[in-house]
C-alpha cells in the first residue's frame, strides 16, 4: 500500500515538473515571438509598458480582462494617431507591465497607477478610452481623480455587477498560493487546449482574425504572469462595482458608450442602456450585429466614436491642447 502511495506521489511530482518545464519553455517562445512593442515607465510599485504614437490631445487606451495593449495596436492606434497623442497601456500584471504585490487587480489601485502615469507623463486631462474591464477602470479613474480626466469614451464597458461566466469560475482563484501554483504548472497547457473555444466566444458572433494570436497578442495570455492576473481579476471582478454604481452621479464630464448589440460577453442593456439612468448626459451608441471585440473588429467605428467624444469635451480643454 505504502509503495503504491509512493509511486502515485512520484508520478504526480513528475507530471507537475514536466508541466512546469513546458510552461517555462512556452513562455520563452511567446516572448521571443511577441517582444515588448513600446517603452517602460517606472512608477512607485509598478513598471508600465506603453506604446505611444501621434501628437495632439492625449488619449489613453485601457484594455479589458485577459488582454493587453495589442488589442489596440492591432488596428485602432494607427487610426487615431493623425489627430491625437495616443498612449496604449498594458494594465498592471498584463502584457509587459509588472508590479510588486498581489493586490493589483483591485480597480482602485489600478486607477492610482494610471493617475500616476498621467502625472508623470504630464498628460493634460486626457480622453480615457476603456474597453470591457478597461471601461470599469476608466470609470474608477474618473471617480477618484476627476481633476486628471477630460472625458471617457467607453467601448463595450463593464459598468455594473455581472456574474463570472460559468466556464471561468474554476479559475477565479483568490488564494495567491493556489493561483500561482496553477499558473506555473497546468494553466498554460490547459489554456492551449481551450484557446480556440475562448477566442470564439469573445469574438462572437464574428470569428477571431487568423493573425490575432500574434498580431493581437493573444499568445501573451499563455504566460504564467498573465494567467495569475486574469485569475485574480476574475476573483475580484464584482468587488468594487456596487459602490461605483452608487457614485456614477458624481461624474460631471463627457461620457460616451459604444456597444455592439450582439455582444455575448457583456449585456448591452445592463452595461450600456442602464447607464443612462445613472448619467443623464450619457452619449450612448450601438453598432448593429457587432460583438464584444470592437477595437479589433470595428476600428473605424471606434475611431469615429472617439473623435466625437473628443469634440464633446469642454472648449477650454480643447483650446489648451492646441496652445
Amino acid at each position: 500500500m505504502f509503495k503504491a502511495i509512493g509511486f502515485a506521489i512520484g508520478g504526480i511530482a513528475l507530471v507537475t515538473l514536466l508541466a512546469w518545464g513546458l510552461t517555462v519553455w512556452i513562455a520563452r517562445r511567446v516572448e521571443a515571438a511577441i517582444p515588448p512593442a513600446g517603452r517602460f515607465i517606472d512608477l512607485p510599485g509598478i513598471r508600465l509598458h506603453v506604446v505611444e504614437k501621434g501628437q495632439g490631445r492625449p488619449v489613453i487606451l485601457l484594455h479589458g480582462i485577459g488582454g493587453q495593449l495589442r488589442h489596440f495596436t492591432y488596428a485602432l492606434v494607427d487610426r487615431l494617431a493623425d489627430d491625437f497623442h495616443v498612449v496604449a497601456v498594458d494594465r498592471p500584471g498584463m502584457g509587459y507591465s509588472s508590479w510588486h504585490g498581489e493586490e493589483v487587480a483591485d480597480l482602485a489601485l489600478q486607477a492610482r497607477c494610471v493617475a500616476a502615469l498621467i502625472r508623470e507623463e504630464r498628460l493634460e486631462r486626457p480622453l480615457v478610452v476603456g474597453h470591457s474591464l478597461g471601461g470599469a477602470l476608466a470609470l474608477h479613474l474618473a471617480l477618484d481623480y476627476p481633476e486628471l480626466v477630460g472625458g471617457l469614451a467607453l467601448l463595450a464597458p463593464l459598468t455594473h455587477p455581472q456574474p463570472v461566466p460559468g466556464e471561468l469560475r474554476p479559475i477565479a482563484i483568490r488564494s495567491p498560493w493556489l493561483r500561482n501554483s496553477l499558473a506555473w504548472t497546468f494553466a498554460t497547457p490547459l489554456s492551449i487546449v481551450w484557446a480556440s473555444r475562448t477566442l470564439r466566444r469573445v469574438f462572437a458572433p464574428q470569428l477571431p482574425p487568423k493573425d490575432f494570436m500574434v498580431r493581437g497578442g493573444a499568445l501573451l495570455g499563455l504566460r504564467p504572469e498573465s494567467f495569475s492576473t486574469l485569475s485574480l481579476e476574475l476573483s475580484q471582478l464584482n468587488d468594487p462595482m456596487p459602490a461605483m454604481v452608487e457614485r456614477y452621479a458624481e461624474l460631471h464630464l463627457p461620457v460616451g458608450i459604444l456597444f455592439g448589440d450582439a455582444d455575448e460577453v457583456l449585456d448591452p442593456e445592463l452595461h450600456g442602456t442602464a447607464m443612462a439612468a445613472c448619467i443623464p448626459s450619457l452619449a450612448l451608441e450601438h453598432l448593429s450585429g457587432e460583438g464584444h471585440m470592437l477595437p479589433v473588429m470595428c476600428p473605424d467605428a471606434c475611431a469615429a466614436f472617439i473623435r466625437r467624444m473628443a469634440e464633446a469635451l469642454p472648449r477650454h480643454d480643447r483650446v489648451s491642447d492646441q496652445e
